[in-house]
């Protein structure tokens, strides 16, 4: 950046045909890409796809991508000159820039917000606000403060400083009056240091200078320092890691500095004599931050005739089509299939994307698929530190990982050669990206990605959203099935246990039928597991007063607050607003404030009373917030250290224990009774995912759900596995309604401060609307069941487009100019209006 004045010059002076501009991809939510000039010294340097260092506005800097390079100005501004080129190579491919507009394109929002979400955090720059002193200032002919004098002279010593740490010279939380005074003194300068987020793991080693590493030379060191046995003892120590008398190579790549430092018997003191004194020397390697596994050879996965079968189907399939769904019933062996996919992939020369709903099903998965990949597969997801994100990308684009396995971020790695994609899990809702822009489904970007890139893509579920198999049944997509077991395994037995009968009987143990403890106690007994799904967090619901009814509500949303026990606290799940339980009733006055329904702490808590000598474990978010928590969890129900594992929607997720014998399943019917038009078809496929963790391998699993409506057809259809027959049943009813997979959904979230007028412009939308789409297809606005979130009050406005609309893009484009007219009208003050193209 310091080179910005140069380069203007140097541009200026040279020809117009030497003049090139970029048209550049930044990081907001702005529509236009910008258009920057290129200093001469960058013409033979910048490629498209390469990050930038861009100025914008006053005084910001971004980091930018080139999207393309032309000698056409800009008509209505002077561009500004790129600073700095952040890449020897480009980044970005030309299928993800392709990719990005694609989805701006077709979620409705900027490419800007697709970027934003696209390039890890550490590929972008921070600015560092830093200060020094001002070289034309007169600091010592002021009046200066003692905390503006002492200030001054450590500048005096150090060149500049950044806040936190005058901060820390001065003692003082709030340095900003300080400052102000320094800089209207003229003393001080305040500027933004730019630099990259992204900083390799560095690894601090050493070892012996090159004129030790002779064998005479070492034996004469070490007679030296017979008077200096702790000297020698480190001398020793380095020897006896690295036999570099065996082989003196050994001794460039030396030890690091830490295993010396941490050997208890070592002086550390001792160790610094010797660095000073020549005998050492200490150097830097740059490492990865993941292991180095050991490349094992790839082993030959064990297929039944069905798995075989199946592979050879999809092979067909995809000599007619570059997408097919495989639907595969719970423990059929689908993950097999995959590896041998997977290989064969590899093999030919192509890339693998293999992508999972959730990152607990990425630690059981991985640890399967080493066994056959070693170090040649990549990991990515949101766990990750920024740093260990920007290694994974860098790596896919150094050709390191030919075969990555992620959540739906890893859509956007930069695969120059992708050959298979395989979506697990397809149905899940976790592919989608509900917040920030775009709301993106990453089984949906798969599919886009099979034309961009010419690849295949493989769809896996043993509950396949009814979408999907709609394209299947329709020829749209392929279709291979696996309808058994693998190893002969039986699928579980599902029962159906009414609580109002046990009411009645008042066999009831508060949440527990009498029919459910003794199913636990009876698979306890023969050591063998169990599984508890509750899908609602926390301890319970909400509190109410047992007198008058009061229940503590969030001051900022329309719900009740869940209690928490183990934090003593009552938390919105929304805002995250957090108060202390009250003592008494702020309302009436009454102590009698007691907790109403469950959740997973709760039946944590009453399973570790009824069942004192065994180990109960909890998998929700609140247990998961650790980086490797999901895998110690899963790892300690592998190895048999608990016994009951108590989880939300996280256990259903395709996860695989041997020595599962029951899955218990409590208020399934708060799912039935929700208003939305796949319920139903996501009653099911919760239902059957959790049962399907039951019964592996050998042992004939069972499953218990606790249910008030044991007549719903959905819960015979799970009892059944009759998967076809529900599918029938809701397609028809949705062809009549005219919903998804017949037609096209768009959500309008309209939020505003004021309930009146967010009503108004969800109206005023609505009235619009309406000019160019059949009012029949335009439903609302009407307030969701969770009408305020944050102080913001909500309307909904859901749009129905016929998915075979000639006009579908004109009528895409004439919704979001709508939105934009009013986002933009000062009427309505601090709305704002959400896009949701195919919510879920």
């Amino acid at each position: 950046m310091a080179n910005l004045l140069e380069w203007a010059e140097e541009a200026d002076s040279t020809h117009e045909t030497d003049t090139f501009f970029a048209d550049v991809i930044v990081p907001l939510p702005l529509p236009n890409l910008y258009t920057y000039r290129i200093p001469k010294v960058l013409n033979q340097v910048l490629q498209m796809g390469m990050r930038i260092v861009v100025p914008f506005g006053k005084s910001k800097v971004l980091t930018g991508v080139v999207r393309r390079i032309h000698q056409q100005p800009p008509k209505s501004y002077q561009a500004k000159y790129v600073l700095e080129v952040l890449d020897e190579a480009p980044s970005l491919t030309e299928q993800q820039l392709a990719l990005l507009e694609w989805m701006a394109d077709y979620y409705l929002c900027t490419i800007g917000e697709v970027l934003n979400v696209a390039m890890p955090s550490g590929l972008k720059i921070s600015s560092e606000s830093k200060m020094q002193l001002n070289p034309n200032g007169l600091h010592s002919e002021v009046p200066l403060s003692d905390k503006e004098q002492l200030l001054v002279e450590a500048l005096q010593a150090q060149d500049s400083l950044n806040y936190q740490e005058a901060a820390e010279l001065l003692g003082m939380h709030n340095i900003y009056k300080i400052i102000k005074s320094l800089v209207q003194k003229e003393v001080l300068l305040l500027y933004d240091e730019v630099k990259e987020k992204y900083q390799p793991k560095v690894v601090r080693k050493v070892r012996l200078a090159r004129a030790y590493v002779l064998a005479e030379n070492i034996e004469t060191l070490l007679e030296n320092l017979a008077k200096k046995p702790k000297q020698g003892d480190v001398v020793l120590f380095y020897l006896n890691q690295v036999p570099v008398l065996q082989d003196w190579t050994l001794n460039e790549s030396g030890l690091p500095k830490s295993t010396l430092t941490k050997a208890p018997a070592l002086s550390n003191s001792a160790l610094k004599t010797l660095i000073s004194q020549g005998v050492f020397e200490e150097f830097e390697v740059i490492v990865s931050r993941f292991e180095d596994d050991i490349v094992l050879p790839e082993k030959e996965v064990s297929l039944s005739p069905q798995q075989a079968e199946a592979i050879e189907a999809i092979f067909q399939s995809f000599a007619q089509q570059p997408i097919t769904l495989l639907h595969g019933i719970t423990g059929s062996g689908k993950t097999e299939v995959y590896i041998r996919l997977i290989q064969e992939a590899l093999a030919g020369g192509s890339q693998v994307l293999y992508l999972l709903p959730e990152i607990a099903l990425t630690t059981q998965i991985v640890s399967r698929l080493r066994k056959f990949f070693g170090s040649a597969m990549g990991i990515y997801h949101s766990k990750f530190s920024d740093n260990e994100r920007v290694e994974v990308w860098q790596g896919v684009l150094s050709g390191r990982y030919e075969f990555v396995v992620g959540v739906r971020s890893a859509i956007f790695l930069p695969f120059r050669n992708l050959g298979l994609i395989i979506v697990d899990e397809e149905h899940e809702n976790s592919y989608k990206q509900t917040d920030p822009a775009p709301r993106y489904h990453a089984r949906d970007m798969a599919t886009v990605m099979a034309h961009l890139q010419h690849c295949k893509v493989l769809l896996g579920s043993a509950t396949p959203s009814f979408e999907s198999y709609y394209h299947a049944q329709t020829g749209k997509y392929g279709l291979v099935q696996l309808k058994e077991r693998f190893g002969n395994a039986e699928l579980p037995e599902i029962n159906l246990n009414d609580l109002r009968d046990e009411r009645k009987a008042k066999t009831m143990h508060n949440h527990f039928s009498s029919t459910l403890l003794e199913a636990i106690q009876a698979r306890l007994d023969k050591q063998e597991q169990v599984i508890l799904f509750q899908n609602r967090r926390g301890y319970a619901p909400y509190l109410s007063c047992q007198i008058c009814a009061w229940i503590p509500k969030c001051k900022h949303c329309s719900v009740s607050l869940t209690y928490h026990l183990y934090n003593q606290e009552l938390r919105c799940h929304y805002c995250g607003y957090v108060e202390h339980p009250p003592q008494q009733c702020p309302a009436c006055g009454s102590t009698q404030v007691e907790t109403v329904g469950m959740g997973t702490e709760k039946i944590e808590d009453e399973l570790k009373i009824i069942f004192p000598h065994h180990q109960i474990n909890r998998m929700d978010l609140d247990t998961t917030r650790e980086k490797n928590s999901y895998q110690q969890l899963i790892q300690d129900f592998e190895n048999r250290q608990i016994d009951i594992l108590v989880g939300t929607q996280m256990i259903s997720k395709g996860l695989d224990f041997d020595n599962v014998s029951l899955v218990g399943i409590f208020d399934i019917d708060r799912m039935l009774n929700y208003p939305d038009f796949r319920s139903i078809e996501k009653t099911f496929q919760l239902l059957t995912q959790v049962s399907g963790r039951a019964g592996r391998k050998d042992k004939k699993g069972e499953v218990i759900i606790q249910t008030v409506h044991p007549d719903k057809v959905v819960l015979q259809k799970v009892i059944e596995h009759d998967y076809i027959g529900l599918y029938e049943s809701e397609i028809a009813e949705r062809q009549s309604f005219l919903y998804p997979p017949f037609t096209r959904l768009i959500k309008l979230i309209v939020k505003h401060p004021e309930k009146t007028q967010s009503l108004r412009l969800a109206q005023t939308l609505a009235t619009q609307l309406r000019q160019q789409i059949a009012p029949k297809m335009i439903l609302g606005p009407e307030a969701p069941v969770i009408y305020k979130i944050r102080n913001l009050y909500h309307y909904h406005l859901l749009i129905k487009i016929d998915r075979n609309a000639k006009q579908l893009k004109a009528l895409k484009q004439f919704i979001g100019q709508t939105v934009d007219k009013e986002r933009s009208n000062k009427t309505w003050g601090k709305c704002k209006i959400v896009i949701d193209v195919d919510p879920l």
